[in-house]
């Protein structure tokens, strides 16, 4: 009967042939390196795509706030429900739109403008205003959004708030044309 326990001697044998064998060698380095590879990959994906969705946020409160700036909004009436419907017209799928906070502030002249954080101490949206002011008045248009952050968890936050979500705002201010007022 033969011994199932190899002698040292093919002991070393095997794992001499071990060192030299370098067939998987690509699949262990890529293993060792991979997840470092792939959270860097999320994380600049992620920070492209808030930098996008920003910009996004951007161009609405632009376009948005021209409705109140030519007296458009002013002379149809709007109030601040048809007014976030019409922002909300103007903003893509990469938003939800029940979770933009939307605020619209007036003021007489530029010393009386006061511009209100769209979130508390507890980063919970604050009740917005909707005052589009008449003819020559001073106008601040906000839109704030909670963006979730989803590459958090490898070490990436960029997060400014609770939840794992970033506060992106875009604000306009400007003084309003001199439209004639009423519908």
């Amino acid at each position: 009967m033969t011994s199932s326990v190899p002698s040292p001697a093919s002991r070393r044998g095997l794992l001499r042939r071990f060192r030299r064998n370098r067939r998987a060698s690509a699949a262990v380095e890529f293993a060792l390196v991979a997840p470092l590879f792939f959270a860097l990959l999320f994380a600049i994906i992620e920070t492209a795509l808030m930098f996008f969705a920003n910009q996004v946020l951007e161009t609405a409160t632009q376009d948005s706030a021209r409705m109140i700036f030519t007296g458009q909004a002013q002379q149809a009436s709007y109030t601040q429900a048809q007014f976030t419907t019409y922002v909300c017209s103007r903003i893509p799928a990469l938003f939800d739109c029940n979770s933009i906070w939307i605020d619209v502030e007036s003021a007489s002249s530029a010393s009386a403008v006061n511009v209100n954080d769209c979130t508390d101490n507890g980063g919970n949206f604050v009740t917005p205003k909707y005052s589009p002011g008449g003819a020559g008045d001073i106008v601040v248009v906000q839109l704030c959004y909670k963006w979730p952050i989803f590459v958090t968890g490898l070490g990436y936050d960029i997060a400014n708030l609770g939840g794992g979500k970033r506060l992106m705002r875009a604000s306009a201010a400007f003084k309003n044309e001199p439209f004639t007022s009423g519908p």
